[in-house]
């Protein structure tokens, strides 16, 4: 017979532009705060789109986790959209692929599809890590940075490792 272990979720609190307030709101509630000390933003603990909590640290029963470090989650899972921050980002990001200079209309509009792709970890993934790869090495390594400074938080590990290993 297995152990079963049990656990539960507790709820995250994070800026509109991404920052971890709290990822222990309901077992740390000293730690809330309303506005970010990071860049003034307001703070919020639930999908805007359908006010489902959002998931923060797992407490597991009989165990300790040491250093873990809580990343909050880039769309909601009970509605599948994207939190605050994952917008702001993509929107930041689509809006550099539009200032760049030495791309034509054509790739911009591919390296903007990419990103989609990377972001939702979609069934496209490889192939938009390859475009974008691609379109990346035509713009430079400051537009480059740029993107990776961007999206660094807004990507998956697996994600960031195709793109800059």
């Amino acid at each position: 017979m297995g152990l079963k272990m049990s656990g539960w979720y507790d709820i995250a609190q994070v800026c509109l532009n991404g920052h971890v307030m709290n990822e222990m709101v309901k077992s740390s509630p000293q730690h809330n705060q309303k506005f970010c000390d990071k860049c003034g933003s307001v703070t919020i603990t639930e999908c805007p789109h359908c006010n489902t909590p959002i998931r923060g640290y797992y407490h597991a029963d009989g165990v300790i986790s040491l250093g873990f470090k809580y990343s909050p989650p880039r769309f909601c899972y009970n509605c599948g959209k994207p939190f605050p921050w994952t917008e702001k980002a993509l929107k930041a990001a689509k809006e550099l692929a539009d200032e760049i200079e030495n791309l034509t209309k054509e790739e911009k509009e591919i390296l903007k599809q990419s990103l989609d792709d990377l972001v939702k970890e979609s069934p496209n993934v490889q192939v938009a890590a390859l475009k974008f790869k691609k379109i990346m090495k035509k713009v430079g390594k400051t537009s480059t940075q740029a993107f990776k400074e961007i999206l660094i938080s807004i990507l998956s590990e697996s994600v960031k490792k195709l793109l800059w290993g």
